[in-house]
């Protein structure tokens, strides 16, 4: 099973920065947490998807779970 972490904080300007912990480079930015943190999962989940289909992870079956940090 795969377990990410999503951290998230408010910028000075307002925004939310969220961004998955396991995976660098993988982070989004929202007008709430919320949505920063699904913004981050909606990309997690892209580029694990991109590394499946370009053999780049495990091809067994893949159980994901996000946890909020």
């Amino acid at each position: 099973m795969m377990t990410f972490t999503v951290e998230y904080e408010q910028e000075d300007d307002g925004r939310w920065l969220a961004e998955v912990l396991e995976m660098p480079g993988v982070l989004a930015y929202g007008q709430s947490s919320d949505e920063a943190i699904a913004k981050a999962q909606a990309l997690a989940l892209r580029v694990l998807a991109d590394r499946l289909e370009h053999g780049e992870s495990a091809h067994e079956f893949v159980n994901i779970s996000f946890a909020a940090a």
